[in-house]
């Protein structure tokens, strides 16, 4: 695993198992507080490759996306810059 100054970013490799399983390396676990019973989301394509990311911060900017719509909808100001 290579892990840059700032902390904020692994790097590391997970071999694919027999049936199409890979296992997330601790450190990242870790750092993104990953546990068993996590949902996590998989978006891919052939061109940009395999995001992961965990459900629960999809959940938490869809949220901040839509009070923006509605804010900008029903004419509020975005005072939070």
């Amino acid at each position: 695993m290579f892990q840059l100054d700032d902390e904020r970013h692994t790097f590391s490799t997970a071999k694919v198992g027999e049936r199409g399983q890979i296992v997330i390396p601790k450190e990242t676990r870790d750092l993104f507080n990953i546990k068993p019973g996590d949902n996590l989301i998989i978006l891919a394509n052939k061109k940009n490759g395999i995001i992961i990311l965990k459900a629960d911060k999809i959940k938490e900017l869809a949220r901040e996306i839509l009070k923006k719509i509605d804010n900008f909808e029903n004419g509020k100001e975005d005072k939070q810059k």
